[in-house]
């Protein structure tokens, strides 16, 4: 090698030491400074004692809570028995309030039976007072009858007594006195015919007394039939009466019933209405609890809320500094297309571990197209890292770890073009350079 390549040689690694030099001066500034910041962000927070004595307060009202759902699981159960009360009675109500509706038609068949029997026995009565008004007449033409009878007798008694005591006068007479034969026997006849026609008469008489009796027996028959009649139906009068009485007793009794159905209803409403007022309490006061509960939680998010404790991070990726692409404006090496690269690309092997830069907890241990197998850490102070292209993940989200925890092992899964450590740091929710928090 000539002395002017050995001079052109040590001037390019001159250059380059300065060149290192000034990007760790850029790339690496005072540390002192973060750290200070963070630990004023530690100082402001809550205190471990005022943390755990919010925990209990928690654990206290949920405790609350539960106690007032129970309450009210208790009070609904019972404002439940209660309304299956009601409802039971309200169906037996309702059943005695069908067979009062029953026997509200039955009584109208009762009453409208009452009403023709009486209707009957007021037609039977004008019909008896009727056969009584002709008996009476009847009598009185028998009485008639028998005096004209009577009277009749007792002239035809007179006069047959006058024929007897005359006889023998009159029968010489009318033979002294005939002018002939024929003249004689016409006056016999004549006598024979008045004896005959008083005869005729009195039978007649006799006739119409007896008829006068018949009609009067006829009348009195027809009386004793409507008399008979008349207590037949006074009987059923009688029996539809008691009929009426006997339903409108037991009506009555159904009408009281349903009253006291009704009582009882009206009692167990306002049991529910009371069911009612006290689950509205128990609803005012778990919804008190509740709020309670939200104040609690949110003063125990603030007061547990993670604080980045200052200092740098671990570096990920131990035993492995090469930078195969570092953070900044790039071409993408699969996309072909200029694009920021938010983080910093860590070359090491397939397989090689992945370490918590610091503490926190792991918000996501996922996969996507792009990332590939990924973990995301919270380290409080709104301060997250990310781990992409891991071959594969040893924590899962919720898991709490500490700086240098073995987190995964280095991959090529995801948009990547090799085995590598993609390294990012997001800050109040934006990528970040990660040399600000790398040693």
């Amino acid at each position: 090698m000539t002395k002017g390549k050995r001079l052109i040689k040590k001037t390019c690694v001159i250059v380059l030491c300065i060149s290192l030099c000034m990007a760790q001066f850029i790339l690496f500034p005072s540390v002192n400074a973060y750290a200070d910041e963070d630990t004023e962000e530690k100082d402001s927070s809550g205190t471990s004692s005022e943390i755990d004595d919010l925990k209990k307060q928690i654990e206290e009202s949920k405790a609350a809570k539960e106690k007032a759902n129970v309450t009210k699981s208790q009070l609904a159960s019972g404002m439940a028995d209660v309304q299956q009360v009601i409802g039971s009675l309200q169906t037996e109500k309702d059943n005695v309030v069908t067979y009062v509706a029953t026997l509200d038609a039955a009584m109208e068949q009762i009453q409208d039976d009452l009403d023709a029997v009486n209707q009957s026995i007021s037609e039977n009565e004008i019909q008896i007072k009727e056969a009584e008004e002709s008996i009476v007449v009847a009598e009185e033409a028998v009485e008639e009858a028998e005096q004209v009878r009577l009277e009749e007798y007792e002239n035809i008694k007179k006069q047959v007594k006058f024929m007897y005591l005359a006889a023998k006068t009159t029968f010489l007479d009318i033979l002294v006195t005939s002018s002939s034969m024929t003249d004689l026997l016409n006056r016999a006849h004549n006598i024979s015919e008045i004896m005959d026609y008083d005869k005729e008469k009195l039978a007649k008489y006799a006739k119409a007394v007896e008829q006068a009796d018949e009609a009067k027996a006829a009348l009195e028959e027809n009386k004793a039939l409507l008399e008979e009649k008349q207590e037949e139906l006074e009987e059923k009068q009688e029996e539809a009466q008691n009929k009426k009485d006997d339903m409108s007793l037991l009506i009555s009794a159904k009408e009281a019933e349903i009253g006291e159905y009704n009582a009882a209803i009206g009692s167990k409403e306002e049991q529910v209405r009371e069911y009612q007022q006290m689950i509205a309490q128990q609803d005012a006061e778990i919804a008190a609890i509740e709020a309670a509960i939200k104040q609690q939680q949110a003063a125990l998010a603030e007061a547990s809320r993670r604080v980045y404790g200052g200092g740098q991070f671990v570096w990920p990726a131990p035993g492995y500094t090469r930078i195969s692409d570092d953070y900044g404006m790039r071409t993408h090496p699969t996309l072909g297309v200029k694009m920021m690269h938010n983080g910093v690309d860590m070359a090491a092997p397939s397989g090689s571990p992945i370490l918590a830069a610091a503490d926190g907890t792991v918000i996501a241990a996922s996969y996507s197209g792009s990332m590939g197998n990924y973990i995301m850490i919270d380290h409080g102070s709104d301060i997250i890292t990310v781990y992409m292209h891991a071959s594969s993940l040893n924590v899962s989200a919720g898991q709490e770890v500490s700086a240098g925890d073995r987190i995964g092992s280095v991959g090529s899964t995801g948009r990547s073009t090799g085995p590598h450590l993609h390294f990012g740091v997001r800050k109040n929710g934006s990528y970040v350079n990660p040399w600000s928090y790398l040693k």
